[in-house]
């Protein structure tokens, strides 16, 4: 079993996710949705169902990515031969569409194919499938090419060209002597347990062809950056893509839940949702990227989701296709990753007052403005967040980090109500809103006094997490990267050289003082393009590499990172972690010529600072 998330890798169907581990077990899959109950949950549990393929001798693995694509190439060398193993999530592309619609309409098939390299390998295949979060165990039903589960609320079935042993435990098992020039080649279809209709036969060599034509395609659409670390921009933009639900363009911070950020401990939580936090970060990430339709669909969804409002506050998260009630509940029954309980499907967050987030969303609408469609519905939800700001920053909050000890005057909060408001004045003509520029621009004014007297703490001798207190926050690196500050600023400066002093551990930071976690992943990209725009070009380049170098083999990063071992921590893959690697990247690539692959003077997020 793999025992560490940064064991794993990620297939992706642009719908649902399945994590493959470095020893050939599928140990996560949700179907039909990245939130569905899962059918394989043995990254949560040793007993919560597992998909396992390889040699039955000892073995050491080496996987990469098929270039360009969400597909898994993964080399088993034994002392007496080697074979290889692809696994895919196949993808549905319309063939006319040449990669625009990736995953619309997938079929929720994951296929693995074995084909022997050289010598002779003894494998050894196992499904023990356990439906609804390991809760059902099913039934095996094995017909001539195919093994049905029944029982439970889905249904697998696994069509095979051999018979497998069928055991009282609800696990099937097959040997197979796989010589080289030979291949075996393996389905698992999901659908419905009690109503689907008999799943169709695939052709699975030529369907995982046409996944990865279908990857390739998309990949050759979005080829715009050619900057500073091209390959790990590229890889990280399939990420994304790769953690898109295409039928309403929603971005999941995670296709997990409850893997832990420290090992052992409780805070263990359910990222397989959508954020509204995530949009300015996520959509400059897709810019940089060139994905400018995935980055118009994103936003679209986040105004669909919202709707006209009338909530005591804007709701920070939601539903896939924009479900507001995400209660959350504890499945008792699970052990947890390496004994991490409790194991949580849901998350109260969504009922939070986040005040952050209502500057995420304007700015992401500052930097679509050229291409977005400001119809009734999209000025009516960004009228909303921003007399929402003017109305409510004074307010107490629970913050950027969804604290769940009670709610606070964050700095961060305040700072991104001033961004809501600044980017609303922007584009009041776009929203034809000249009657509220006056009281817009009032309150913008107004919160960007209060940062600047009560952010300040002259004994932490930094703008601090909370106003009035002395503990240190990595947030506040965000003052340079929306405008309100330029990285020149003396305050700003010494702010940044007390967050790394205080907060750093080999280039990579924690959220806050007195953190009993990892280092968070996206603080140190933070940093990184803070150190950029003040010009420490190479001190930019050292502490992105740093970060980078935490990736595991195939290029993914979780949320946080534990600065002793190098294990990953926290749910993975992580959006946030990879749309902060592409912008980084892209803020050190500005800062290293004058001219990149984009001018940032013409950016469409670039501001003038508040001086």
């Amino acid at each position: 079993m793999s025992t560490q998330i940064g064991d794993y890798a990620l297939l992706s169907d642009c719908q649902s996710a399945a994590l493959v581990g470095r020893n050939g077990s599928v140990d996560w899959w949700c179907a039909p949705r990245f939130d569905s109950r899962s059918c394989f949950a043995r990254i949560l549990d040793e007993s919560a169902g597992h998909w396992a393929i390889h040699p039955a001798a000892e073995f050491e693995s080496q996987r990469s990515y098929v270039t360009d694509a969400m597909v898994l190439r993964t080399d088993f060398h034994t002392a007496d031969g080697t074979v290889r193993l692809t696994d895919a999530l196949l993808l549905s592309a319309d063939p006319h569409s040449h990669g625009h619609h990736l995953g619309r309409g997938s079929p929720h098939v994951l296929t693995r194919l074995i084909e022997g390299l050289s010598g002779t390998v003894e494998m050894r295949l196992e499904s023990c499938p356990r439906l609804e979060y390991g809760l059902t165990t099913p039934g095996l039903r094995q017909a001539p090419g195919s093994i049905d589960t029944v029982g439970g609320p889905d249904r697998l079935r696994l069509t095979t060209m051999k018979p497998w042993q069928i055991g009282d435990d609800g696990c099937a098992s097959l040997d197979l002597a796989v010589e080289a020039g030979q291949s075996y080649s393996f389905a698992l279809i999901h659908c419905d347990g009690m109503t689907g209709a008999d799943p169709e036969a695939v052709d699975i060599p030529e369907a995982i062809d046409a996944t990865i034509t279908g990857w390739r395609s998309w990949s050759e659409l979005h080829r715009g950056y050619r900057g500073f670390a091209a390959q790990e921009v590229r890889r990280s933009a399939l990420v994304l893509q790769a953690l898109t639900f295409q039928p309403t363009g929603a971005i999941v911070a995670a296709p997990t839940t409850s893997l832990p950020e420290i090992v052992g401990g409780a805070s263990n939580w359910d990222y397989r949702y959508g954020w509204l936090r995530d949009s300015s970060i996520t959509l400059k990430a897709l810019w940089i990227a060139a994905c400018p339709d995935e980055a118009e669909r994103y936003f679209r969804w986040m105004a669909l989701a919202s709707g006209s409002g009338g909530e005591e506050h804007v709701q920070i998260m939601f539903g896939l296709q924009g479900e507001r009630d995400l209660s959350e509940h504890r499945l008792e029954h699970l052990r947890g990753h390496q004994g991490s309980r409790p194991v949580r499907v849901g998350n109260d967050a969504w009922k939070q007052r986040q005040l952050d987030v209502l500057g995420e969303v304007l700015e992401a609408a500052w930097i679509l403005r050229e291409q977005l469609d400001f119809d009734d519905l999209t000025t009516r939800f960004l009228w909303r967040l921003a007399d929402d700001a003017a109305q409510s920053w004074q307010l107490p909050d629970s913050g950027l980090w969804e604290g769940r000890e009670g709610q606070r005057h964050y700095t961060n909060s305040k700072l991104m109500c001033w961004v809501a408001l600044d980017r609303a004045c922007r584009l009041a003509t776009h929203l034809r809103a000249s009657s509220r520029l006056r009281s817009w621009g009032k309150a913008r004014d107004e919160i960007a006094a209060a940062i600047m007297e009560h952010g300040w703490d002259d004994e932490a001798g930094a703008f601090t997490g909370a106003f009035g207190s002395h503990h240190l926050d990595a947030a506040v690196l965000l003052m340079p990267l929306v405008g309100f500050l330029p990285a020149s600023d003396p305050r700003f400066r010494r702010t940044m050289d007390t967050v790394q002093r205080e907060l750093g551990d080999d280039g990579l930071l924690q959220r806050w003082t007195g953190a009993e976690e990892g280092a968070f992943v996206i603080c140190s990209y933070w940093l990184a393009e803070c150190l950029a725009l003040a010009g420490e070009v190479d001190r930019a380049r050292e502490v992105f590499d740093r970060v980078g170098a935490r990736a595991n083999d195939v290029g993914l990063l979780s949320e946080q990172v534990d600065t002793a071992s190098g294990q990953l921590l926290s749910n993975f893959p992580q959006t946030f972690s990879h749309a902060g690697l592409i912008n980084a990247a892209w803020a050190i690539e500005q800062a290293t010529s004058d001219q990149g692959t984009r001018d940032r003077k013409d950016a469409p997020w670039a501001g003038s600072p508040i001086g």
